[in-house]
C-alpha cells in the first residue's frame, strides 16, 4: 500500500512538473519571406535562417516559422498565413515580422507592394499582435549580396528599410535591425569572403542544381546559421525580455 501511494505521488509530482514547464514556454512566431523560410527538399541545400535561429535559445523557446518564399506583405496577408498566426499566438509569445524583398520588387506586380501599403501593413501586423498580448518585433529585411566592380557593397531593398523603422518608432515597436548588421558583415568579409553563405553551387556539386546555381540571395545551410547568429546577438543587444532564453 505504501508502494502504491509513492507511486502515486512521484507521478502527481511528475506531471505537475511537466505542466509547469509547459506554461513556461513561449512560442516564436516567424513571419517572412524566402530569406527566414523552411525549404522544402527539392531547394536544398537553400536555407532560411528561421530554420536555424532556434539553434540560439534554451529550449524554453519553441520556433513556429510561417515565413514562405515570395511573400510580401500584401500576398502574406491575402493568402491568410498572417491570420494563421493571429489565430495561435498566445500571451507572451513573441511575433518575428521580416518584409521587404518582395514588397519592393516593382517589376513583379502579384507581390509588389506599394510604400503606403506596406507601412500599413505592418502597423496592422503590430497592432494584431498587440492585441493578442503578444509582443510584435519588426526586423528590418536582411541585405542580399551586391558588390560593385570595385568590390564596394550596396543595398538593393530602397526606401523598405527606412519604412519599417518609421513604423517601429511611430508604433514604439521593438525592432531588430538586420538590414544594418548583415551590411556590416558582408562588408567585413567582401565579395569573395561572402559567397560561402550564399547559394553558389558548380555543375554537378547538387541533384537539385545540375547545372549548378549562382543566387546572391538566398543562402546555404552555414549561411543560413550565420545570419541566425546576427539575429541572436541582435536580441542579445536589445531590450527584450526574449534575450533571457538565449543560450550563453
Amino acid at each position: 500500500m505504501k508502494y502504491f501511494i509513492k507511486t502515486i505521488l512521484f507521478i502527481f509530482i511528475i506531471s505537475v512538473i511537466s505542466c509547469s514547464s509547459q506554461n513556461n514556454k513561449i512560442t516564436l512566431f516567424l513571419a517572412g519571406d524566402s530569406t527566414i523560410a523552411e525549404k522544402i527538399e527539392k531547394k536544398r541545400p537553400e536555407t532560411g535562417w528561421g530554420e536555424k535561429i532556434g539553434f540560439y535559445f534554451k529550449e524554453n523557446v519553441l520556433v513556429s516559422n510561417h515565413a514562405r518564399n515570395g511573400r510580401s506583405t500584401r500576398t502574406f496577408l491575402s493568402e491568410g498565413r498572417w491570420q494563421a498566426i493571429i489565430d495561435s499566438v498566445k500571451p507572451g509569445d513573441y511575433v518575428f515580422i521580416q518584409f521587404g524583398h518582395n514588397d519592393q520588387s516593382r517589376h513583379k506586380v502579384d507581390r509588389y507592394t506599394t510604400p503606403k501599403e506596406y507601412k500599413n501593413n505592418l502597423r496592422r501586423f503590430i497592432d494584431e499582435t498587440r492585441a493578442k498580448k503578444a509582443n510584435p518585433v519588426i526586423v528590418t529585411p536582411v541585405t542580399r549580396r551586391r558588390f560593385t566592380e570595385e568590390g564596394k557593397f550596396y543595398d538593393v531593398h530602397g526606401v523598405y528599410p527606412d519604412l519599417a523603422e518609421q513604423v517601429a518608432k511611430e508604433k514604439n515597436a521593438p525592432m531588430l535591425n538586420l538590414t544594418s548588421a548583415s551590411q556590416k558583415l558582408y562588408e567585413k568579409l567582401g565579395p569573395e569572403g561572402t559567397i560561402p553563405l550564399f547559394l553558389h553551387l558548380t555543375p554537378g556539386e547538387s541533384a537539385n542544381y545540375p547545372d549548378g546555381k549562382e543566387d546572391n540571395t538566398h543562402f546555404n545551410d552555414h549561411g543560413a546559421k550565420v545570419i541566425a547568429g546576427l539575429v541572436a546577438d541582435l536580441i542579445k543587444k536589445s531590450n527584450l525580455e526574449l534575450k533571457k532564453y538565449l543560450k550563453e
